[in-house]
């Protein structure tokens, strides 16, 4: 079986004096795990395309126990994002919630759509990174699952207003009566969620927040990417680390 797909590489394992296992995420497939043989030979024709963070063209076929890369053009390596340690950082977070959170062997256009549209925003400076990481965390979890519940309070089934809160694990917004806990939120910052979540992944970006919104945005989209997923991840802190 042959599979030719546009990806973005979203990992690379060295395995051998000069092979790759190379993580993709793809428009046809989804998430996928493939061998490029001598892909670290210098005459490698696979050498440039099987880098992280490289998008491209791969020609795949299925080997006796593996998944094989025996052709790969590189379309867009994202030389900006390596000269800026804080860029590159937050975009190989951005690969990792989507090797979580993107399915495997099935289609994933949209998932890719977000994570390379926040790739060239991050690399242009057309949008904070800040803005850009809520974004993309918020809406790569709408669309693998865990849309967060914005229109009616599950206390009492209206829609919120005035003071209210966002309930992290429990994913929802909730009116000052319901005496939940939670993150504070404003309309403002409400409404921005629900752009998120239910626009077209080409409209998502098209809007702005005062910086205490943003934060505020930034601060639940994150809280709540990390308890619906149960666990943490190495490069979100190494971000944070670099961002200190």
């Amino acid at each position: 079986m042959r599979m030719n797909t546009d990806a973005l590489v979203l990992k690379v394992t060295d395995t051998g004096e000069s092979d790759r296992l190379v993580t993709m995420l793809t428009s046809e497939y989804g998430v996928m795990r493939a061998f490029a043989n001598r892909a670290k030979k210098i005459n490698s024709k696979t050498l440039g395309a099987t880098q992280s963070l490289c998008y491209g063209d791969f020609s795949i076929y299925t080997g006796r126990d593996a998944y094989i890369i025996d052709d790969a053009s590189a379309k867009e390596v994202f030389f900006g994002l390596r000269e800026d340690i804080a860029k590159l950082s937050l975009a190989q977070y951005f690969c990792s919630i989507a090797s979580e959170l993107a399915p495997e062997m099935e289609p994933a256009r949209d998932f890719l759509r977000v994570i390379l549209n926040s790739m060239k925003l991050l690399e242009t400076g057309r949008r904070t990174p800040e803005f850009l990481k809520a974004v993309t965390e918020l809406k790569i979890m709408a669309i693998s699952g865990f849309m967060p519940e914005l229109e009616n309070c599950p206390h009492c089934s209206k829609e919120p207003s005035g003071e209210m809160v966002f309930g992290i694990s429990d994913g929802a917004v909730f009116c000052k009566s319901s005496g939940k806990s939670g993150e504070k939120i404003n309309s403002t910052v409400l409404d921005a969620m629900r752009f998120v979540c239910i626009s077209p992944v080409d409209r998502i970006y098209s809007f702005t927040l005062p910086a205490a919104d943003e934060l505020v945005f930034g601060r639940i989209s994150e809280k709540f990417l990390l308890a619906q997923t149960g666990h943490s991840f190495k490069t979100l802190d190494f971000y944070k680390t670099v961002t200190r």
